[in-house]
């Protein structure tokens, strides 16, 4: 400790570094984590920036350095970026640690980042461990995309509104939950994605670290059984699988029973079949000759009730006669 120490203080004045923000990650469980490079940023650092300088210290005491710690929390950055931003530009030297893992993901170090790109100042990233990702990999989930949203909403409105704007995306749903809203929260999950697979990771990278994945109804009983027995402890990242093949038959069913109500609408309002079409088409976003498909066969019902309404085979065969004439006059291409 004390040759790095040394080192590091004894430094000359000309062989200093051009001054920079380092963003530093740490380890989310396991120290062993700890990047060389990282650990070499902390020791070379002027100062540095924690968000808890009572966690970062035992990191830096673990680790064998001593550096200079000033405390950055979500409640001082706003006032105290441009500061540090300053004396980046400067010539300082300032790491920047979030209590664990990738500073900047759910972490107010993404504001720091921000204010040293705007002023210019010189910013390095080093890669290194994020539970997000961890979660992401250790799940099982096979989709190739994902979606971050941070910590998930504590109250239900919110929660089923963020469920609600996320259930057509194609994509993995990643979020951070603490241990004491978890139950909540899952059955929340459970009641919006009722089919889905769903993981619960808990404590990674640590010595008791578990994932729990199936049904999200059974992963919430299950969690929801742990709440009521002995209650629930650690760091946890839920992982909800992308919208499943049968979610995309219900929708498209949904959506076509709902376009085909409008056509009938739209027909009994007098419309002609390319005027729907085109409506169908951009308030249900389908394509131009399905829509002329539907809007003609509302057309044709339409006219037939008004037909069957005055009577008579003569009233439904003139009735007919336009409907023909429309869809030779019109045809799809004319839709598109």
């Amino acid at each position: 400790m004390g040759e790095r120490e040394g080192a590091a203080a004894e430094r000359p004045a000309a062989e200093r570094q051009a001054g920079r923000l380092v963003i530093c990650p740490t380890p989310i469980g396991n120290l062993g984590d700890m990047t060389q490079r990282t650990i070499d940023a902390l020791a070379s650092a002027d100062v540095v920036c924690a968000e808890d300088t009572r966690v970062t210290g035992k990191l830096l005491v673990a680790l064998g350095l001593s550096r200079r710690l000033e405390r950055l929390d979500e409640n001082m950055i706003g006032e105290r970026a441009d500061g540090i931003v300053g004396r980046v530009l400067a010539g300082e030297v300032i790491a920047y640690c979030s209590d664990a893992g990738m500073p900047g993901v759910s972490d107010p170090g993404l504001r720091l980042v921000a204010a040293a790109r705007a002023a210019g100042a010189a910013v390095e990233v080093l890669p290194g461990p994020s539970a997000a990702a961890t979660a992401y990999v250790a799940s099982g989930c096979t989709n190739p995309r994902f979606y971050f949203g941070g910590f998930f909403p504590r109250k239900d409105a919110a929660r089923r509104e963020v469920l609600a704007s996320l259930a057509g995306l194609d994509a993995a749903l990643i979020f951070y939950e603490s241990p004491r809203r978890v139950a909540g929260a899952l059955r929340a999950i459970a009641e919006a994605f009722p089919d889905r697979q769903l993981s619960v990771c808990r404590e990674l990278t640590k010595l008791h670290e578990e994932v729990v994945r199936g049904v999200s109804t059974e992963v919430a009983d299950e969690f929801a059984r742990r709440d009521r027995a002995d209650g629930i402890r650690g760091e946890i990242v839920l992982v909800i699988d992308g919208v499943t093949s049968a979610e995309r038959a219900a929708d498209e069913r949904e959506r076509a029973a709902d376009a085909d109500v409008r056509a009938g609408e739209l027909a009994r309002q007098g419309l002609r079949g390319k005027q729907i079409a085109r409506q169908l088409a951009d308030e249900f976003g389908i394509p131009r000759n399905e829509a002329y498909e539907r809007a003609l066969e509302a057309v044709r019902q339409a006219r037939e009730q008004t037909a069957g309404d005055h009577g008579g085979e003569t009233a439904a065969a003139a009735a007919a006669a336009p409907l023909h004439e429309e869809a030779a006059g019109e045809g799809s291409d004319g839709a598109a």
